[in-house]
């Protein structure tokens, strides 16, 4: 009987334990499946903002030069892409996770080239795939800047140098888990970096906007200003030629900014991740409607000529999402909404500077990516209470973060400054940058493209209205 007793209760304990091991995998199968699906998503609406980087920088040039802008967002996807898979991915992200991190280097990755390796462990193709959309990103920031005036090859070599060098190093810095301004430490208990506390910069104002932006700096410094664009009373000859483009173009990188952040959760099945996209998602909505309101307001009521402005409105707008992602994570709706009023001001004043140094930057890409993805930077090392739980650390309750962010952004605008140089002065001196003056007065659509205009009616007749 005892025997027959002691069998039962071994077969029950056989049947326990395999049913606690198919709850155990059935429940890590449904969170690879829930953080894929929403990586996908995520990504997905991120990739649409090519959409809106295509429409804001369209509508921002005059018509004449429509299709050139677009076939430079179709090149900064295409091209980005394929230095991402062949080497930015292994620079960026090629760590062997299974080392002790004592091991890995501190400056760069060294693996993956090609995706090898991620056919054995398929569960990092999705973070591939939402890294490689934001190492695009990064491009297309530049191109607007350079607009008008830049041949589609010397733009070209610039993007894979974005894409292959300039970008992925600092991806390996600050999000590898592996790079010196955020790395494990060797007994993988806590992050830190060179300056102390691990940088901060959830979503990649610094990564991903100020590398961009300060690459938009010196692209159109170097490029020079567009022929004419600082004779006397020539203003209006190089307005944007389709506001409702801007505006259209606005939105849809508003809406993908939805990826953007909240997508930088990278995990998506439990309750606390759902609460943590929550609070990004609130805090990207109430930063650029202060952003956009702030910069509308000046524009109408305190600067010259004082009218209402919808290409400021959208860039002010613009502003306060950079102005929020690097902090999106750690702070709270109200200081989302300063910061983002902050960065309209900044945003502003980065605007109005640039036409006095003669530095021709036709969407202010520099001014909205460059100096409010600083200012993000910066803010996380002030906002963000260490009370609430959110690895805020901001000085302004008594942490520690502001050095770390500081130093964080001298090295990345460092960085960024100094390969930009290092690439597009070459460029500019052989001849492979700058389009002649003839292909500016004519417009690169007639000169090289097509058809040669990029809006018709009636067989080929331009819709002059638009002009």
């Amino acid at each position: 009987m005892s025997t027959n007793l002691t069998a039962l209760v071994e077969e029950l304990q056989a049947e326990v334990t395999a049913l606690k091991e198919t709850v155990s995998s059935t429940t890590s199968d449904h969170a690879e499946a829930l953080d894929t699906i929403w990586m996908i998503y995520a990504t997905s609406l991120i990739f649409f903002m090519h959409s809106g980087f295509s429409l804001l920088e369209a509508g921002s040039v005059r018509f004449r030069n429509t299709q050139n802008i677009l076939v430079k967002n179709l090149m900064v996807v295409t091209v980005g892409f394929i230095c991402w898979w062949s080497v930015g991915w292994g620079i960026a992200l090629g760590v062997d996770w299974t080392a002790p991190v004592k091991d890995a280097s501190n400056f760069n990755g060294d693996r993956g080239w090609f995706m090898d390796g991620l056919w054995d462990d398929q569960s990092m193709m999705k973070f591939w795939f939402f890294q490689g959309m934001f190492c695009a990103t990064g491009g297309t920031i530049v191109s607007g800047s350079m607009a008008e005036r830049t041949k589609i090859k010397g733009f070209t070599i610039y993007v894979i140098a974005m894409t292959t060098l300039i970008y992925p190093f600092v991806v390996y810095w600050a999000w590898s888990t592996r790079g010196f301004l955020n790395r494990y430490t060797d007994d993988m208990s806590s992050m830190e970096s060179i300056f102390g506390p691990p940088l901060i910069d959830f979503a990649g104002s610094g990564v991903v906007h100020m590398v961009g932006g300060v690459g938009a700096l010196f692209g159109a410094a170097i490029v020079g200003p567009r022929k004419d664009r600082y004779a006397p009373g020539t203003d209006a000859e190089f307005d944007g030629h389709n506001m409702p483009f801007c505006v259209m173009g606005t939105f849809f990188l508003w809406f993908g900014w939805y990826g953007f952040n909240p997508g930088s959760t990278g995990v998506m099945h439990s309750s606390a991740d759902a609460q943590k996209a929550s609070l990004v998602a609130v805090n990207t909505t109430m930063a650029p409607c202060l952003g956009g309101l702030v910069v509308f307001f000046l524009r109408a009521r305190v600067l010259e000529p004082r009218r209402l402005d919808v290409g400021g409105f959208c860039n002010g707008i613009l502003a306060g999402l950079v102005g929020v992602t690097a902090c999106c994570a750690t702070i709270k709706p109200w200081e989302a909404a300063i910061v983002g009023l902050i960065a309209g001001c900044l945003y502003q004043a980065g605007s109005m500077l640039l036409p006095r140094l003669q530095i021709d930057d036709v969407v202010d890409a520099f001014p909205v990516h460059g100096v409010c993805g600083c200012w993000s930077v910066l803010a996380a090392g002030l906002f963000g209470d260490p009370e609430e739980g959110h690895g805020g650390n901001g000085s302004l309750y008594g942490g520690d973060q502001f050095p770390t962010q500081i130093g964080s952004a001298l090295i990345i605008g460092a960085w960024s400054a100094g390969w930009s140089l290092i690439i597009l002065l070459p460029l500019r001196v052989v001849g492979f940058l700058r389009l002649n003056d003839e292909f500016q007065e004519k417009g690169a659509d007639v000169m090289e493209h097509s058809p040669a205009k990029a809006y018709m009616t009636h067989g080929d007749q331009v819709i002059q209205s638009i002009a």
